[in-house]
Protein backbone atom coordinates (compact mmCIF):
# COMPACT_ATOMS: atom_id res chain seq x y z
CA UNK A 1 0.00 0.00 0.00
CA UNK A 2 1.09 3.75 -0.50
CA UNK A 3 -0.10 6.85 1.31
CA UNK A 4 -0.11 9.94 -1.20
CA UNK A 5 -1.09 13.59 0.04
CA UNK A 6 -1.61 16.27 -2.59
CA UNK A 7 -2.70 19.86 -1.91
CA UNK A 8 -4.81 21.37 -4.38
CA UNK A 9 -5.90 24.50 -5.75
CA UNK A 10 -8.92 25.92 -4.31
CA UNK A 11 -9.15 28.53 -6.91
CA UNK A 12 -9.39 25.70 -9.84
CA UNK A 13 -12.44 24.77 -11.47
CA UNK A 14 -11.70 21.20 -11.30
CA UNK A 15 -11.21 21.86 -7.49
CA UNK A 16 -14.17 23.41 -6.87
CA UNK A 17 -16.44 20.59 -9.07
CA UNK A 18 -14.24 18.26 -6.71
CA UNK A 19 -15.73 19.79 -3.63
CA UNK A 20 -19.11 19.54 -4.77
CA UNK A 21 -19.49 16.50 -6.37
CA UNK A 22 -17.44 13.05 -5.09
CA UNK A 23 -18.38 11.44 -8.39
CA UNK A 24 -15.82 14.04 -10.53
CA UNK A 25 -13.65 13.27 -7.55
CA UNK A 26 -13.82 9.23 -8.09
CA UNK A 27 -13.40 8.93 -11.75
CA UNK A 28 -9.74 11.28 -11.24
CA UNK A 29 -8.79 8.85 -9.04
CA UNK A 30 -9.74 6.32 -10.73
CA UNK A 31 -7.56 7.73 -13.67
CA UNK A 32 -4.60 7.97 -11.16
CA UNK A 33 -4.29 5.12 -10.23
CA UNK A 34 -2.86 1.89 -11.90
CA UNK A 35 -3.77 -1.47 -12.07
CA UNK A 36 -2.76 -3.91 -9.53
CA UNK A 37 -2.48 -7.29 -9.07
CA UNK A 38 -4.95 -9.65 -8.13
CA UNK A 39 -3.29 -10.77 -5.05
CA UNK A 40 -2.15 -7.65 -3.77
CA UNK A 41 -4.03 -6.54 -0.51
CA UNK A 42 -6.33 -4.20 -0.24
CA UNK A 43 -7.81 -0.91 -2.46
CA UNK A 44 -7.65 2.58 -3.50
CA UNK A 45 -9.65 4.93 -1.01
CA UNK A 46 -9.47 9.02 -0.95
CA UNK A 47 -10.50 11.53 0.94
CA UNK A 48 -10.61 15.38 1.10
CA UNK A 49 -9.76 17.56 3.91
CA UNK A 50 -10.56 20.92 4.81
CA UNK A 51 -7.84 23.01 6.95
CA UNK A 52 -8.83 26.41 7.19
CA UNK A 53 -8.39 27.60 3.42
CA UNK A 54 -6.61 24.80 2.54
CA UNK A 55 -7.87 21.77 0.43
CA UNK A 56 -5.72 17.94 0.69
CA UNK A 57 -6.35 15.28 -1.47
CA UNK A 58 -5.45 12.43 0.74
CA UNK A 59 -5.21 8.82 -1.09
CA UNK A 60 -4.26 5.39 -0.33
CA UNK A 61 -3.91 2.91 -3.15
CA UNK A 62 -2.32 -0.98 -3.20
CA UNK A 63 0.33 0.78 -6.05
CA UNK A 64 1.94 3.34 -6.66
CA UNK A 65 -0.42 6.51 -8.16
CA UNK A 66 0.56 9.10 -11.20
CA UNK A 67 -1.56 12.19 -9.96
CA UNK A 68 0.05 14.00 -13.11
CA UNK A 69 -3.66 14.54 -14.46
CA UNK A 70 -4.80 15.90 -11.14
CA UNK A 71 -2.12 18.33 -11.19
CA UNK A 72 -2.55 19.79 -14.04
CA UNK A 73 -6.22 20.39 -13.34
CA UNK A 74 -6.42 21.00 -9.94
CA UNK A 75 -3.21 21.55 -8.82
CA UNK A 76 -0.56 23.46 -9.07
CA UNK A 77 1.52 22.60 -11.90
CA UNK A 78 4.64 24.26 -11.98
CA UNK A 79 5.08 23.37 -7.86
CA UNK A 80 5.97 20.11 -6.52
CA UNK A 81 3.09 17.63 -7.30
CA UNK A 82 2.42 15.33 -4.64
CA UNK A 83 4.03 13.37 -2.00
CA UNK A 84 3.86 9.18 -1.94
CA UNK A 85 5.07 6.81 0.97
CA UNK A 86 4.96 3.34 1.32
CA UNK A 87 2.37 2.41 3.85
CA UNK A 88 3.59 -1.15 4.75
CA UNK A 89 6.67 0.06 7.01
CA UNK A 90 3.87 1.73 9.34
CA UNK A 91 1.37 -0.83 8.78
CA UNK A 92 3.81 -3.75 10.00
CA UNK A 93 4.72 -1.58 13.59
CA UNK A 94 1.17 -1.25 14.68
CA UNK A 95 0.99 -3.57 17.81
CA UNK A 96 -1.39 -3.95 20.73
CA UNK A 97 -2.40 -1.27 23.39
CA UNK A 98 -0.68 1.70 21.07
CA UNK A 99 -2.65 4.80 20.85
CA UNK A 100 -3.41 7.12 17.93
CA UNK A 101 -5.39 9.60 17.14
CA UNK A 102 -7.62 8.79 14.26
CA UNK A 103 -9.57 10.51 11.68
CA UNK A 104 -12.43 8.68 9.36
CA UNK A 105 -15.14 10.03 7.16
CA UNK A 106 -17.61 7.42 6.70
CA UNK A 107 -21.03 6.95 5.57
CA UNK A 108 -22.96 5.53 8.29
CA UNK A 109 -25.89 3.81 7.12
CA UNK A 110 -28.44 0.76 8.78
CA UNK A 111 -29.96 -1.96 6.92
CA UNK A 112 -33.80 -2.22 7.00
CA UNK A 113 -35.06 -5.96 6.80
CA UNK A 114 -37.86 -6.10 3.76
CA UNK A 115 -38.65 -9.75 4.51
CA UNK A 116 -37.24 -12.84 3.38
CA UNK A 117 -35.93 -13.21 0.05
CA UNK A 118 -35.75 -8.84 -0.03
CA UNK A 119 -32.75 -7.06 -0.50
CA UNK A 120 -33.16 -4.38 2.97
CA UNK A 121 -33.05 -1.20 2.63
CA UNK A 122 -30.03 1.31 3.20
CA UNK A 123 -30.77 4.36 5.81
CA UNK A 124 -28.74 6.61 6.68
CA UNK A 125 -27.52 7.54 10.41
CA UNK A 126 -28.75 11.26 10.41
CA UNK A 127 -28.05 12.55 13.98
CA UNK A 128 -24.39 12.80 15.98
CA UNK A 129 -25.59 9.92 18.55
CA UNK A 130 -26.34 7.34 15.60
CA UNK A 131 -23.32 8.35 14.02
CA UNK A 132 -21.24 7.93 16.85
CA UNK A 133 -22.75 4.52 17.80
CA UNK A 134 -22.50 3.42 14.30
CA UNK A 135 -18.61 4.11 14.61
CA UNK A 136 -19.00 1.87 18.49
CA UNK A 137 -20.51 -0.71 16.78
CA UNK A 138 -17.60 -1.55 14.86
CA UNK A 139 -14.91 -0.98 17.45
CA UNK A 140 -14.55 -4.40 17.92
CA UNK A 141 -14.15 -5.74 14.35
CA UNK A 142 -12.07 -3.09 13.20
CA UNK A 143 -9.54 -4.05 16.06
CA UNK A 144 -9.53 -1.27 18.05
CA UNK A 145 -10.66 0.27 21.33
CA UNK A 146 -11.65 3.96 21.75
CA UNK A 147 -11.04 5.04 25.37
CA UNK A 148 -13.27 7.15 27.72
CA UNK A 149 -12.03 10.59 28.23
CA UNK A 150 -13.91 13.07 30.78
CA UNK A 151 -17.13 11.74 32.15
CA UNK A 152 -16.71 8.76 30.73
CA UNK A 153 -17.62 9.42 27.43
CA UNK A 154 -15.69 8.01 24.65
CA UNK A 155 -12.93 10.57 23.41
CA UNK A 156 -14.27 10.74 19.70
CA UNK A 157 -16.11 13.75 18.05
CA UNK A 158 -18.01 14.72 15.11
CA UNK A 159 -15.89 17.03 12.95
CA UNK A 160 -18.03 17.27 10.13
CA UNK A 161 -21.42 16.05 8.94
CA UNK A 162 -23.15 16.77 5.47
CA UNK A 163 -25.24 15.42 2.71
CA UNK A 164 -23.24 15.47 -0.93
CA UNK A 165 -25.88 15.41 -3.87
CA UNK A 166 -24.74 14.21 -7.04
CA UNK A 167 -25.61 12.45 -10.08
CA UNK A 168 -23.42 9.24 -10.90
CA UNK A 169 -23.37 7.94 -14.52
CA UNK A 170 -24.49 4.29 -15.32
CA UNK A 171 -25.46 1.70 -17.97
CA UNK A 172 -23.71 1.44 -21.12
CA UNK A 173 -23.26 3.61 -24.08
CA UNK A 174 -26.30 2.52 -25.67
CA UNK A 175 -28.22 3.21 -22.52
CA UNK A 176 -26.85 5.60 -20.54
CA UNK A 177 -28.84 7.23 -17.74
CA UNK A 178 -27.47 9.29 -14.91
CA UNK A 179 -28.78 8.56 -11.41
CA UNK A 180 -29.10 11.05 -8.59
CA UNK A 181 -27.27 9.98 -5.23
CA UNK A 182 -26.99 11.85 -2.06
CA UNK A 183 -24.37 10.68 0.05
CA UNK A 184 -24.77 11.40 4.29
CA UNK A 185 -21.30 11.41 5.50
CA UNK A 186 -19.15 12.46 9.21
CA UNK A 187 -16.41 12.75 9.48
CA UNK A 188 -14.60 11.17 13.08
CA UNK A 189 -11.90 12.31 14.91
CA UNK A 190 -10.77 11.22 18.55
CA UNK A 191 -8.24 8.87 19.76
CA UNK A 192 -8.16 5.00 19.62
CA UNK A 193 -5.79 2.29 21.58
CA UNK A 194 -4.81 -0.62 19.67
CA UNK A 195 -6.31 -4.15 20.29
CA UNK A 196 -6.07 -6.32 17.31
CA UNK A 197 -3.22 -5.20 15.03
CA UNK A 198 -4.12 -7.43 12.37
CA UNK A 199 -7.61 -6.21 11.89
CA UNK A 200 -6.69 -2.99 12.40
CA UNK A 201 -4.22 -3.45 9.14
CA UNK A 202 -7.31 -4.72 7.32
CA UNK A 203 -9.58 -1.31 8.02
CA UNK A 204 -6.54 0.84 6.87
CA UNK A 205 -5.83 -1.04 3.85
CA UNK A 206 -9.72 -2.36 2.48
CA UNK A 207 -11.39 0.92 4.49
CA UNK A 208 -14.79 1.23 6.72
CA UNK A 209 -18.12 0.93 5.68
CA UNK A 210 -20.00 1.98 2.71
CA UNK A 211 -19.67 4.86 -0.08
CA UNK A 212 -15.56 3.78 -0.26
CA UNK A 213 -15.58 4.98 -3.73
CA UNK A 214 -16.97 8.22 -3.26
CA UNK A 215 -14.88 9.55 -0.49
CA UNK A 216 -15.64 7.60 2.57
CA UNK A 217 -14.01 4.45 4.29
CA UNK A 218 -10.41 6.09 5.03
CA UNK A 219 -9.00 5.94 8.25
CA UNK A 220 -5.85 7.35 9.39
CA UNK A 221 -3.93 8.04 12.30
CA UNK A 222 -1.60 10.01 13.71
CA UNK A 223 0.56 10.34 16.81
CA UNK A 224 -0.94 11.62 19.76
CA UNK A 225 -0.37 15.12 20.88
Amino acid sequence: MFLTRMRLNPTRATTKRMVVSPQVTHALVLGSVPPAPLSTPGRSLWRLDHEGPHIELLLASPVRPDLTGIVEQAGWPSAAGWETRDYEPFLARLESGQIWRFRLRANPVRVISQGEGVRGRVSPHRTVSHQLSWLFERAERLGVVFPHGAFETPAVIVRGRGVSTFRRESGDGVRKRFDRVALTTATFEGILRVNEPDLLRTALRSGVGRGKGYGCGLLTLAPPR
